[in-house]
């Protein structure tokens, strides 16, 4: 336990990795040593996250690897855990974190792709990643998973109606592997992050009105900032979390509490 975050030698998949959280999450596992996979559907894009990664944390240890993927796609999917683990070794780290929201309104205008998408995308494609990951951690005897959920499965939503069902969803799947695989070593986890500023949460964040009532009563008076959920995520993944298993943590700048 002489560096509770060190993350040499391990191999890390986060997937939905080249913007925002996931890419602040990729860029911090590298930073302390993690041999990381980026992944999203585009591949030059891909590319150029995995370059500047290496540029910055190359002489540190940590690595960056691009692999595309649409996580919608379970073909895709096994391609992209197969060709980790023939470049880099056996997943250590599994951060399902791509998520889509094609919908902000009241349910009655909800079309019907927009739910299938949502849940396609948020719910189908984590239970099919870490049924393709977790049973070769668990013959391992060690792994860790952390969902990237978010406090909209916390509460009620009136704009985010399908979006928070698929995020309390991933809430249950985060309690349930934990206690299906903890005997085996897995940890299974999941962060539920408060208003973040990034560019999937735009519609959020300039909406006057929620940012008026988080000027006023979220207890930090602030948005979240992507390495601010990435701090979590490293916590989970390295020796510091390792008596953490099946929670939800909220890292929401004190939204939970704030009246």
């Amino acid at each position: 336990m002489d560096d509770l975050f060190d993350l040499s030698g391990q191999t890390a998949l986060i997937t939905g990795s080249t913007k925002g959280i996931g890419k602040a999450i990729a860029s911090r596992m590298a930073q302390y040593g993690a041999k990381v996979v980026v992944s999203s559907r585009k591949a030059d894009v891909c590319e150029a996250v995995a370059e500047e990664i290496n540029r910055d944390y190359a002489a540190r240890g940590g690595s960056a690897t691009p692999i595309p993927c649409h996580v919608g796609h379970k073909d895709q999917l096994e391609a992209l855990v197969a060709k980790t683990e023939a470049d880099l070794g056996p997943i250590d780290i599994l951060v399902p974190n791509a998520a889509v929201n094609p919908y902000y309104g009241p349910s009655k205008d909800m079309p019907d792709s927009a739910w299938d998408k949502i849940m396609e995308t948020n719910v189908r494609s984590t239970f099919w990643l870490c049924n393709m990951v977790i049973p070769g951690m668990a013959e391992r005897g060690k792994g860790s998973v952390t969902i990237i959920a978010s406090i909209a499965g916390l509460k009620g939503s009136v704009e985010l109606f399908a979006y928070a069902v698929s995020k309390v969803a991933e809430h249950q799947l985060a309690r349930n592997l934990a206690l299906e695989y903890g005997t085996s070593g897995v940890r299974v986890n999941a962060i539920a992050p408060g208003l973040i500023k990034t560019d999937f949460a735009k519609a959020l964040w300039t909406d006057p009105v929620r940012m008026a009532l988080i000027n006023e009563k979220l207890p930090l008076r602030r948005l979240g900032e992507p390495d601010e959920i990435a701090g979590a995520v490293l916590f989970l993944a390295s020796k510091a979390g390792t008596y953490v298993t099946g929670q939800v943590i909220d890292v929401d700048g004190g939204a939970g509490i704030a009246p």
